[in-house]
């Protein structure tokens, strides 16, 4: 029998053509073609094998680049510090049994995030500088990809307020209260390093109150005790934080000088 092909030395299908044929790829070699009902034969099984693997290749990185580009917009708006980008649980030394029990309520807050958010259920970290206040705040909120997030120093929030009452701000301050007191987290770092003043407590009462009817959770960093956290803030705001965050002390020595040490070893 006269072997049909088309332009790509496939065989074409007429009324004497068998349901299958050996063809020859001149990359792979032999392989048998199999008719496909009402059309054309099938091509090298390996050839496709080939292309299909290039395709899922592509489409995998076409993804991750994009996961990528939106994880960074995402840190950006999170305002995440790059010191801290990629800072977890995982890679918080724990060696002591009080950092052992901050890990562990670090983690359980945001394994169980959805229903603290739903109750308005904060935290409190209190310690010493560089005892790793900031690492676990930090890896909560990146423990939340995507979510409408937010990571600020006391001071930030001060001056974002206070930037709106210029007059060429182009935002206002209660669209700026707004934005705070909409977050589906806020993470505070250095709480009470300012200077307390009656117009700094009456900014971060607004903050936290407005953050408090709408039932949005807090996490409050300082190195004051629960008694200078009152003095700074206010009994405004220390109540409605009382009745909202579980204190968690971080009582031990800063890890900084060890850290040090082991980035020159």
């Amino acid at each position: 029998m006269e072997r049909l092909s088309d332009s790509l030395g496939l065989p074409v299908v007429s009324d004497d053509t068998p349901s299958s044929v050996e063809q020859i790829c001149e990359t792979h070699g032999p392989y048998i073609s199999t008719r496909i009902i009402g059309s054309r034969f099938s091509r090298c099984p390996e050839c496709q094998r080939l292309v299909a693997e290039a395709r899922e290749a592509a489409e995998k990185k076409r993804i991750a680049a994009e996961l990528a580009l939106r994880m960074e917009g995402w840190l950006g708006r999170a305002a995440i510090p790059a010191r801290f980008i990629g800072r977890s649980f995982d890679t918080f030394n724990a060696t002591t049994p009080e950092q052992k029990r901050a890990l562990a309520v670090l983690r359980e807050y945001a394994e169980d995030f959805e229903s603290n958010a739903k109750r308005g259920n904060g935290l409190i970290l209190t310690g010493k500088p560089g005892t790793g206040k900031s690492h676990l705040a930090v890896s909560v909120l990146q423990s939340l990809p995507g979510r409408y997030v937010m990571y600020a120093t006391c001071l930030d929030l001060i001056r974002m307020v206070r930037e709106t009452w210029r007059k060429e701000s182009a935002k206002s301050e209660r669209e700026v209260l707004n934005h705070l007191g909409g977050l589906e987290l806020l993470v505070i770092d250095e709480m009470g390093v300012q200077y307390g003043t009656d117009g700094e407590q009456t900014i971060l009462f607004d903050v936290l109150d407005l953050r408090y009817r709408n039932v949005k959770p807090t996490i409050l960093l300082t190195n004051q005790d629960s008694e200078g956290l009152k003095a700074y803030l206010g009994e405004r705001s220390f109540d409605r934080l009382r009745e909202t965050c579980r204190l968690v002390a971080f009582d031990w020595e800063s890890y900084r000088p060890q850290a040090r040490k082991e980035a020159q070893a």
